[in-house]
């Protein structure tokens, strides 16, 4: 089977300094053409990274019959907007998270995707690192036990005006940034939905987007996860899960590097972790992984890691954050 040909729509600095590397690493995929709004900023990156075509405009790459797959950095909120133009010109889409801000944008997305036969997902490279189908695999087989708690905290420092992270009318803020992956991840360990959400946010008073928020997420049967992101604390991450029999510890959930093994820690119980056992996992590209699922998806006509439809509960779960906190309460969820 001839290998599926892929467009970059922008030059965004994920996709320059962590996606184009990693798809380049892999074997089963092309990168024939990448744009920018700028012709020159596009000429370069096809330059540095030996890409065939540059174009200086967003349609022109949408345009282009030799393109398969588009993959979307854009802005946040330029996201289902350019998706929807891509998979209206019969291009597949893989577009980074968060796909949607507003839930009610997806039912013309998903309708599109059928009606033009385009595979659309979510861009979330940690559910193709081994990492964590390892730790589902544990979880599902009951080696910690019932899992009753999903632990996690994510942060970085970027005081920047200018970054898109620290934008409002962009969709920035902590909790569209890295708060979406404890959402997600969360998701994918229970195998569910919460039911009802409570947040609280600290906003910074020249940017008014969300710099610290914690949450609680209730599950079913009482289960709970519970997160704290910042994007103005000092760089740091980890998941712990705890069972009724083991805790479960995740060492580098979200940012797994390239140039050393990660691992995953199982503790019965020890406060003083001395009878701890470890699993460690070979140096993987997760961007490499994660582009090498979705054109797995496309050619095996499966769903990808991460549907339309999860995209829209993501981002149901996020909007419902943000109105706990708001309004200092809790909030039911209906999907």
């Amino acid at each position: 089977m001839p290998k599926l040909n892929w467009g970059i729509l922008s030059t965004a600095k994920i996709a320059v300094e962590q996606v184009i590397p990693g798809m380049l690493k892999s074997d089963k995929l092309n990168i024939v053409a990448i744009a920018s709004r700028n012709l020159q900023k596009a000429q370069s990156v096809a330059n540095t990274f030996d890409i065939g075509k540059a174009y200086g405009s967003y349609d022109e790459i949408i345009d282009d019959p030799d393109i398969d797959i588009i993959y979307n950095p854009l802005p946040n909120h330029l996201h289902v907007e350019w998706t929807k133009k891509a998979v209206q010109a019969g291009k597949h889409v893989l577009c980074e998270k968060p796909l949607f801000l507003n839930p009610d944008e997806a039912d013309e997305l998903i309708a599109l995707s059928k009606i033009h036969q385009c595979m659309v997902g979510e861009a979330f490279m940690v559910k193709s690192h081994p990492q964590w189908s390892k730790t589902k695999e544990l979880v599902d087989k009951g080696v910690i036990g019932e899992l009753k708690l999903y632990h996690a905290v994510f942060s970085y420092y970027n005081t920047d005006a200018g970054n898109i992270r620290n934008i409002s009318e962009y969709g920035g803020g902590a909790l569209w940034d890295i708060g979406c992956y404890p959402v997600m991840t969360s998701r994918y360990i229970f195998g569910e939905n919460p039911q009802g959400v409570l947040a609280t946010t600290v906003l910074d008073p020249a940017f008014g987007t969300d710099v610290l928020s914690s949450a609680i997420l209730e599950f079913p049967e009482g289960k709970r996860a519970v997160f704290s992101v910042s994007s103005q604390m000092t760089p740091y991450q980890r998941v712990q899960l705890y069972g009724t029999k083991q805790s479960l510890e995740i060492q580098i959930p979200f940012n797994a590097p390239t140039d050393r093994p990660t691992r995953i820690i199982l503790n019965p119980g020890d406060i003083l972790q001395e009878k701890i056992s470890t699993e460690t996992f070979d140096v993987y590209d997760q961007y490499q992984l994660q582009a090498e699922d979705f054109v797995s998806a496309i050619t095996e006509n499966n769903n990808p890691l991460n549907s339309l439809e999860d995209a829209k509960d993501h981002c149901t779960i996020i909007n419902a954050l943000f109105e706990s906190a708001k309004n200092n309460q809790w909030v039911d969820l209906t999907y």
